[in-house]
């Protein structure tokens, strides 16, 4: 093993998902009226959009298939809305981090596997634009360029539990599933990579079991056990 996948939301930056989600889209239907368009089609618009990059099947970016989706419900409004869209990202956005409960045990992780040689790069579910995804990795006390690759909607053409999300990850990085350690805290979402081979370590601070699977097989623990785990790790320079 020579790679360290991981899961972004509820993994390097531990939060409720729930009220990280409620925040979110009072936020964007604030910015939305405040504006002067109808928040609730805004928002229904972005989770048809969010519906559609969750069953992409790899003939558009998530981004394309998004913006596809998102123009047929708005109309004519599609381009100033998207334009309040971004404004959001870069002033509103961050009201979401209150949501989140950042752990210097993730940094430390991160920082040992780099220094013992390890690839790593961040899985997270490619349903957010680039600018939102570096907003959550700095807001995890993280820098984007200690990773080798991060999933965004611009850069990936599936979603989890795709599994062809993770195998386009590993032609990406060139890698093979039994050099791949992946790390979650959704079992439906993160664990199923051992389908493909890959390894996985169940983050269980904020754990998802939406199908309620056994997950005795998985290594687990909270992150003071995974940073344990890291430390035990050979070094491969």
């Amino acid at each position: 093993m020579n790679t360290i996948l991981f899961d972004l939301d509820g993994t390097l930056l531990p939060m409720n998902l729930e009220g990280f989600m409620d925040t979110y889209v009072k936020a964007v239907k604030s910015r939305i009226e405040s504006a002067g368009y109808d928040g609730k089609k805004v928002i229904d618009a972005i989770w048809a959009g969010t519906d559609a990059m969750l069953n992409n099947e790899g003939v558009l970016t998530n981004e394309d298939m998004f913006l596809k989706t998102f123009e047929e419900y708005i109309g004519e409004d599609f381009s100033k809305i998207i334009r309040e869209l971004n404004k959001f990202y870069k002033k509103d956005f961050i009201v979401s981090k209150l949501n989140t409960t950042p752990t210097a045990l993730a940094g430390e992780s991160v920082k040992i596997l780099k220094d013992k040689g390890y690839t790593i790069a961040i899985a997270t579910n490619p349903v957010f634009p680039s600018i939102a995804t570096e907003q959550r990795i700095a807001w995890a006390g993280l820098d984007i360029n200690d990773f080798e690759f991060v999933t965004t909607y611009e850069n990936t053409c599936y979603t989890k539990p795709n599994i062809n999300y993770y195998k386009k990850i590993l032609q990406t990085l060139g890698k093979q599933p039994e050099d791949c350690l992946m790390v979650g805290n959704d079992v439906d979402e993160d664990m199923c990579v051992v389908k493909l081979g890959i390894d996985a370590f169940l983050i269980k601070d904020c754990l998802i079991n939406k199908s309620r699977s056994d997950i005795s097989d998985y290594k687990q623990g909270d992150w003071e056990t995974f940073r344990e785990f890291v430390e035990s790790l050979p070094s491969l320079i």
